[in-house]
């Protein structure tokens, strides 16, 4: 074995204390550039009134950005060997995620998917590299590890061919589907060691990279009320409603421990996928509030419904998205019927004069449902009434 290199063996997933590396920090800080582009890139889109393209644009920028992370992420916690190839590795992934950024905006408003499939490429080869590492190196995964590396490289040609030959977009979902299959079947005889406690964090810490989408919105709102004093007050009602919406969904997010979600491998998967959903409509929301910024300044001439739906729809999504991740496998049906109505109520809130006000009461609502049905279950395991 070369000098200074470690045997990639799987980590006891046991491990007391494991806890994301300043790698896996420095890994995810790309990804709020990638982030960051496909919000804006979508902001814009709704501005023009692109609404159906815009969406679909932003969920095949998202697909890439958030699949090559959770691939890596559930490796990283199986197999981080912390030595210079791995480091190495993990370094050109970076540079494969900040292709991707480099290109989203190309992607969603001039349909040009060339960086954002380059850019995967290098990421998701680099990972079959990883898996192929851990193959030669552990004998007890080794089935495991080389389903992977094998599934990622046919996936990858599969991407090429369809970039190459200009493919429809209704492939797109194909392949998505074929390349999200990967995992379940690579784990299908042996699922690999990854930590519990570890991957719940390294979710954790995506979801405050999207909800900082938002907080950077309102920040631009507070900017604009500083060069703008006929709509001050306006700009200054916006951030402050959409502060609070933030909150409520950080609350709502954060108010559970989530290792336990990955106990079972079916509902590892659900849980683990399902976050595509909960990580874009979040990010999407900071859309929706540069979008209420351009209306209050005139710089934009969306319908009155229309803007508001740019922010309610992404909010009643990551509402329901987050009630199915976490809290749908409790059978708790008042949190059930409380949360599609809370999602209808978001959805009706477009039609309101105000639509932030609404749906910062709403979303208020919904993290105090969150938390009182939480509430209820513990004092339940407790044995109190």
């Amino acid at each position: 074995m070369p000098p200074g290199l470690r045997a990639m063996l799987a980590r006891d997933p046991d491990e007391p204390h494991r806890a994301a590396s300043s790698l896996e920090l420095l890994f995810d800080l790309v990804f709020v550039v990638a982030v960051s582009q496909a919000s804006g890139a979508l902001h814009h889109l709704w501005e023009e009134q692109h609404f159906a393209a815009g969406v679909l644009a932003y969920a095949m920028v998202f697909f890439a950005i958030l699949n090559a992370w959770i691939n890596f992420t559930w490796f990283a916690s199986a197999y981080d060997t912390d030595d210079w190839l791995y480091r190495l590795t993990t370094f050109v992934q970076m540079a494969g995620a900040l292709t991707i950024a480099a290109g989203a905006q190309r992607a969603m408003l001039d349909n040009d998917f060339a960086a954002i499939v380059v850019g995967y490429v290098i990421m998701r080869v680099a990972m079959a590299g990883q898996w192929t590492r851990a193959a030669i190196s552990d004998p007890d995964y080794r089935g495991t590890c080389v389903r992977y590396a094998v599934g990622i490289l046919v996936v990858q040609v599969l991407w090429v061919a369809w970039w190459l030959v200009d493919g429809p977009v209704w492939l797109f979902p194909v392949l998505a589907a074929v390349d999200l299959a990967v995992a379940p079947i690579a784990e299908h005889h042996r699922q690999t060691a990854f930590h519990h406690h570890h991957i719940a964090e390294r979710y954790g810490l995506f979801t405050l990279i999207v909800l900082g989408e938002s907080v950077l919105a309102v920040a631009n709102s507070i900017i604009g009320s500083m060069s703008d004093a006929a709509e001050r007050t306006g700009l200054i009602v916006i951030a402050a409603c959409s502060l609070v919406i933030v909150a409520a969904m950080w609350w709502i997010y954060f108010d559970r421990p989530q290792h336990d979600q990955t106990v079972t491998r079916p509902r590892a998967f659900f849980w683990g996928y399902m976050h595509y959903f909960v990580f874009a409509s979040a990010a999407a929301f900071s859309a929706g509030v540069e979008v209420a910024i351009a209306v209050r300044l005139h710089e934009s001439h969306l319908p009155h419904t229309v803007a508001g739906l740019t922010l309610t729809i992404p909010l009643a999504v990551f509402v329901v998205a987050t009630w199915l991740s976490i809290d749908a496998v409790r059978r708790d049906a008042i949190q059930a019927v409380g949360t599609v109505c809370l999602g209808a109520a978001l959805l009706l809130s477009a039609l309101l004069p105000y639509p932030l006000f609404g749906a910062a009461a709403v979303m208020v609502a919904a993290a105090a449902l969150v938390s009182w049905r939480h509430a209820a279950e513990s004092a339940t395991c407790l044995g109190r009434p």
